[in-house]
């Protein structure tokens, strides 16, 4: 009897200790399980933005312990296809809506497929119209955004803007002088040559840029603004424009200068609307690089501000373009930017006659970019979105027109007095 006492004291304090154990070890067991998942990547957002130069697929994710999204990816010939696997991630409502944000007249894809591969692994496979170079990155959080991993589809024979001008102007020399009226006297006929002004709307695509108390994105106007303006100009003798965009997607700062480079342009024209924390500051501002630092720390703020563009917008910094870096050297010849505050003048003065001037002077800051070094390049502040009273003013179809006239005006009051010099004592710089 006392062996069996014996016996059964043993099994119930062995049965005691693994209660204690479970309760020891199970919480721990527990949040090791729960950190697994909270490191597993959730998609929050897919976002695809079509585009003639390329097209973005943006796949916005979260997690708690910063863990990196897996993928991998593959292409495949006859049809074109990119494939896409990411580990880890549910097949949710997120990658479910992705086919259905194609539109039907996306220059690279046609559709894109979407499910479970196999366990663990989601699958998209995208076709495409034609050959691509994809590439493929991650941007860690910044702003209002997470973890993206980024899908940029370039095609794999790229548009080129100069041939887009030649298209659109008819064929021929696209430089070639046109004459003008013979003078009296018997004087030789005057030659002009066709002045091309390259018009950069602000932000685009990933990049809202500054957004109004009610709710207007400032890429959605200075693409509007933008576009009047290139329409003045087509429409204006001897004169012809091109957008570095002419849609809502992102495009790097230095690809802005390097296009505006590409078709020899002879000015370059930023377009932004300001924001400040402060919802009464108000006005019209003209900026140009400037060598030497900011004129003002509100320059330097604001110069500061739409540099992080590329931060915002996403750019991949694994790439390295020859042209891009050389338009992106640090200027030594003073003359561009010279000519870039006659410019800068000259649209001020006219954009003073439509709205306030929140400076009476141009201003200059190191903005990216206004960075070519052969172009008279100015960067105009049309108006604070952020105060309420501008930001009406700037989605009026009447104040977009008047501001795309003052610009005009500028331009012309600038050639004026400065006029463009014959092509081919420009030509060694290209």
């Amino acid at each position: 009897m006392a062996e069996r006492a014996s016996s059964l004291s043993r099994r119930r304090f062995l049965r005691a200790s693994g209660a204690v154990l479970t309760l020891l070890v199970t919480p721990v067991a527990r949040g090791a399980k729960a950190s697994a998942v909270s490191a597993t990547p959730a998609l929050i957002a897919v976002r695809v933005w079509p585009a003639a130069d390329y097209t973005r697929i943006t796949l916005e994710y979260s997690t708690s312990l910063g863990a990196p999204l897996k993928f991998s990816h593959l292409q495949l010939k006859d049809p074109d296809r990119l494939v896409l696997d990411l580990e880890g991630v549910e097949f949710d409502s997120v990658l479910q809506s992705l086919p259905g944000k194609i539109l039907e007249n996306d220059p690279q894809i046609r559709l894109i497929r979407a499910g479970r591969f196999k366990p663990g692994i989601v699958r998209l496979v995208v076709e495409l119209k034609g050959e691509v170079k994809p590439q493929l990155f991650t941007l860690k959080p910044v702003g209002e955004y997470g973890h993206r991993l980024v899908l940029d589809l370039y095609p794999a024979e790229p548009p080129d803007p100069l041939l887009a001008l030649l298209e659109k102007h008819g064929q021929g020399d696209p430089f070639a002088p046109p004459a003008k009226e013979a003078r009296r006297g018997g004087q030789p006929p005057e030659i002009a040559r066709l002045v091309t002004v390259v018009i950069d709307p602000g932000h685009g695509g990933e990049d809202p840029g500054a957004i109004g108390r009610g709710g207007s994105l400032e890429k959605n106007v200075t693409l509007e603004i933008a576009r009047r303006l290139k329409a003045k100009i087509d429409a204006t003798p001897n004169m012809r424009a091109l957008l570095t965009r002419d849609g809502d997607y992102f495009i790097p700062l230095g690809q802005r200068v390097a296009k505006a480079r590409r078709v020899k342009a002879d000015l370059f024209v930023s377009v932004h609307a300001d924001a400040f924390v402060k919802p009464t500051a108000r006005g019209s501002s003209v900026f140009v690089l400037s060598e030497n630092g900011a004129s003002s720390s509100a320059a330097r703020w604001l110069a500061n501000k739409e540099n992080a563009a590329d931060l915002i917008g996403g750019v991949n910094l694994g790439v390295k373009d020859p042209h891009l870096a050389r338009t992106l050297f640090d200027l030594s010849q003073t003359a561009t930017i010279n000519d870039s505050l006659k410019l800068g003048k000259a649209v001020l003065g006219e954009i003073g006659g439509i709205n306030t001037l929140h400076k009476g002077h141009v201003e200059q800051a190191g903005f990216a970019v206004l960075k070519a070094p052969d172009i008279p390049s100015i960067l105009v502040e049309t108006a604070f979105i952020s105060n309420p009273e501008e930001e009406a003013r700037l989605t009026d179809d009447g104040y977009q027109d008047q501001m795309a006239e003052a610009l005009l005006t500028g331009m012309k009051r600038y050639f004026a007095q400065n006029p463009p010099q014959p092509r081919a004592k420009i030509a060694a710089a290209f």
